[in-house]
């Protein structure tokens, strides 16, 4: 018997089914993100711990994946290297003969420092420098606010106002933390400032992030631009907080007030890194101030946050 025109077939209603369960999830998906709106308005303390309960939840998944990323990554880049090796190891030997000079020179000034400290008393400031290692699982991609999350909290010692570098080089600050995660600002956010020099004479500038994966370096003292493409800007450790000598970043061009650089370590191709202590400085020993209980209590209270 032939089927009525108007009967509607089990196909037809499961898509049915399906279009209208669709249309429930959208809105239901539409008034969950309109009420964490409004609670960001009315609350945003308790929106600030749904959002720390949220990275905690998400941080397992989230760790999951970047390691299955990195994992993809690789092995695709040992495919790359295999077939491009020949090429890859005439431009080492190349690089190595141009750098013989240079490694030479560097080793002869390291010896002149030593002795050089060794004649003025100075005394370095020994300490653990590394509080934890952690994957960086994310990073912001498209919003001028530059953070990432570490899978690394307060369980494992991370505390606001750590620094955060990679084997590369700095990589920002610690913002918050929670348990098992920490947010990290990274140095292109606009509000993150990082005093620097430049490796080749010590000219002391500060980094400001430029929100576009970029930064750029301000000089402290207004004059001629000294800066040129290619020049290595480090932390100077003025201030506190970063310890001196972390490479930072490569200018890339001058500009009237200073220079446009690119970081030497760019958070979207670091895997791991590293959080280490607050640095502070050592008060020069030339200095002979009568306020000694001062110095004995404050033990750097008057230190500064040059990210802020």
């Amino acid at each position: 018997m032939a089927t009525p025109p108007n009967r509607r077939l089990g196909f037809n209603r499961k898509a049915q089914y399906r279009a209208f369960t669709g249309y429930v999830l959208a809105i239901l998906g539409g008034f969950i993100g309109l009420f964490l709106l409004v609670i960001s308005f009315i609350d945003p303390t308790g929106f600030a711990a749904l959002r720390g309960a949220a990275s905690e939840a998400t941080a397992p998944v989230s760790g999951g994946l970047a390691g299955a990323r990195a994992g993809a990554s690789s092995g695709w880049d040992e495919v790359s290297a295999y077939f491009a090796a020949a090429s890859k190891n005439a431009d080492l030997e190349r690089t190595i003969e141009r750098q013989e000079a240079q490694i030479v020179e560097a080793n002869a000034l390291r010896q002149e420092n030593i002795k050089l400290k060794r004649l003025l008393g100075l005394v370095e400031q020994e300490a653990d420098t590394t509080i934890t290692i952690s994957r960086l699982i994310n990073s912001t991609a498209t919003s001028t606010s530059r953070i990432a999350t570490i899978y690394a909290g307060s369980r494992q010692g991370v505390e606001a106002g750590q620094p955060v570098r990679s084997p590369k080089g700095l990589v920002g600050r610690v913002l918050t933390t929670t348990p098992n995660t920490a947010k990290i600002l990274l140095l292109t956010d606009p509000r993150n400032r990082v005093p620097v020099k430049r490796t080749e004479d010590g000219i002391v500038g500060f980094t400001e992030g430029l929100g576009d994966g970029r930064i750029a370096i301000k000089l402290v003292e207004m004059g001629v631009n000294p800066f040129e493409p290619g020049d290595i800007m480090v932390t100077s450790g003025n201030g506190g907080l970063y310890r001196p000598n972390i490479p930072v970043a490569v200018v890339v061009e001058s500009t009237a007030d200073g220079a446009i650089a690119n970081l030497l370590s760019s958070p979207a191709a670091t895997d791991y890194v590293t959080v280490q202590p607050r640095f502070i400085p050592i008060d020069d020993p030339s200095d002979n101030s009568d306020d000694e209980s001062d110095d004995s209590t404050g033990d750097g209270a008057a230190q500064t946050d040059p990210g802020r």
